[in-house]
């Protein structure tokens, strides 16, 4: 099912659907772009999940959410919110395409551990010679008298 379909599941990633019975909308009046449509049209959305309940995590994605996504829980529930298009329908597609992207990335696994290396010989012997020429170029320069 695509991302875009603002009344069904949310697809997160293969494995992982936020049903959509979980996610929880609201709609207030935006302050953007609409002109006088604006003060009449709820076009500014809102969309919470209770990324911890949803259905299908394991302990330890659990915890990798708790962990990424701390900052922004208030009570174990994501918002997301959307007012940057002078549609409601619009905003509710742009708000379950960030919830997707959001929990999609704190899943993520973490990235390998750099290697430390050594700068090679050419490296260093080309920082070398660039510092020279930009000394070379300041030696060049006059004081005015």
């Amino acid at each position: 099912m695509p991302t875009d379909d603002p009344a069904g599941d949310l697809p997160v990633t293969p494995r992982l659907v936020v049903p959509a019975a979980m996610l929880g909308w609201r709609f207030s009046r935006s302050s953007g772009p609409g002109g006088q449509g604006v003060n009449t049209a709820d076009s500014r959305v809102e969309l919470s999940v209770r990324v911890l309940e949803i259905p299908g995590l394991t302990e330890h994605q659990q915890a990798r959410l708790a962990d990424r996504l701390g900052a922004r829980l208030v009570d174990g529930v994501l918002t997301i919110a959307a007012s940057e298009h002078r549609q409601q329908l619009r905003n509710r597609e742009a708000a379950r395409a960030r919830l997707a992207m959001a929990v999609g990335q704190a899943l993520a696994p973490p990235a390998p551990p750099r290697r430390k290396t050594k700068p090679t010989r050419g490296s260093k012997e080309r920082r070398i010679t660039a510092k020279k020429q930009r000394g070379q170029l300041k030696k060049q320069r006059g004081t005015l008298d």
